[in-house]
């Protein structure tokens, strides 16, 4: 697995794994928790993997995804 972004924008990450499992990517979500137990205080980023494969075209919707942020 390889990370594709660590982030503490709950908004990005939510529409970044809707993004993926649309192009048939799943995604896998590390520190959850340990994010919920800091007290939500969004200090702490939480990481998407996705599988070595897949990271480029991931990588892409990513691209993708920060770009619509933007406009």
């Amino acid at each position: 697995m390889k990370e594709l972004i660590r982030t503490t924008d709950p908004v990005l990450i939510s529409f970044l794994k809707h993004r993926l499992r649309e192009e048939g990517i799943e995604p896998f979500e590390l520190d959850t928790h340990t994010s919920i137990v800091e007290g939500s205080l969004g200090i702490l980023p939480r990481r998407i993997m996705v599988a070595d494969e897949e990271h480029e075209r991931a990588r892409k919707i990513l691209d993708e995804a920060r770009g619509s942020e933007t406009r």
